[in-house]
């Protein structure tokens, strides 16, 4: 049986409040899967995501996973 590769994954938190952002933003928060206020995620880091992160990079804390 062959190994499973890993992904590489980025850790993103949610800091800021998107009440204020513009539909899009939300939609891109919505997308990474994050919730509330300091909710962290892990994400595949993929073009797609890395998109979605310099969009609402205002809103987020990013670290290397």
């Amino acid at each position: 049986m062959a190994k499973a590769k890993s992904k590489a994954t980025v850790r993103v938190t949610l800091v800021r409040s998107p009440i204020g952002a513009q539909p899009r933003h939300k939609l891109c928060v919505k997308g990474l899967g994050l919730r509330r206020m300091h909710h962290t995620v892990e994400v595949e880091d993929t073009p797609a995501v890395r998109g979605m992160i310099n969009k609402i990079s205002h809103l987020l804390a990013v670290e290397s996973g």
